[in-house]
């Protein structure tokens, strides 16, 4: 990519191993992107302490800091705003982002399925309890649904007739992080791709 590279915020809620995936690419300048901030629903976890040790700055709104859910999404997008993302990436953020967010962002989020199939939060155990032969991974933006915003790029992986929950979602997750490496950058260089950032 020409000129400057694109901003990128990651939000994340616990060990941050899709967020090491993009700093990792990050450290190649070709790669076209940069980490500005990395922000965070709670304190104390390992994504925060990856960011840190990147040098990249960090942020933390908690809810329970807050009135009520509108109070702490209106919190989070002035956050946000601070840093002036050209994309915001949520990488196994926990909490789910109400309209200031969504309104003033473009934000996209990684799940471990093959969405629409297996939204929510236990998307790898469901796929294992379907009895599916193939699930994977999806790249998708944030709309106000759980999952259901237009998909961005998906990968396949396969189920064994030996995985557990835990082995089908490590191979997910290894996956999943290369999935988005390859992505990012093209999302942001796509003509068609427009934020919703406003000053």
């Amino acid at each position: 990519m020409a000129g400057e590279p694109a901003r990128v915020v990651v939000l994340v809620s616990g060990s941050g191993t899709l967020l090491q995936a993009v700093l990792d690419a990050c450290a190649d300048p070709g790669y076209g992107v940069e980490v500005v901030a990395v922000g965070a629903d709670r304190d104390g976890i390992l994504g925060l302490e990856r960011a840190e040790r990147a040098g990249v700055p960090t942020f933390v709104v908690r809810l329970a800091d807050h009135a009520d859910r509108a109070a702490w999404d209106g919190a989070l997008a002035a956050a946000l705003a601070r840093h002036a993302p050209d994309l915001v990436v949520s990488a196994g953020f926990m909490k789910i982002l109400g309209p200031q967010v969504l309104d003033r962002f473009t934000v996209v989020n990684t799940h471990p399925a093959l969405l629409p199939s297996f939204p929510g939060a236990h998307a790898v155990r469901d796929a294992l309890a379907a009895g599916v032969t193939v699930t994977g991974c999806t790249l998708h933006e944030v709309d106000a649904g759980v999952d259901t915003g237009p998909v961005i790029a998906q990968r396949a992986v396969e189920v064994h007739a030996s995985d557990t929950e835990g082995s089908l979602h490590e191979r997910i997750k290894t996956v999943e992080r290369a999935m988005l490496v390859e992505e990012l950058p093209r999302l942001l260089r796509d003509p068609g791709h427009e934020t919703r950032r406003h000053p």
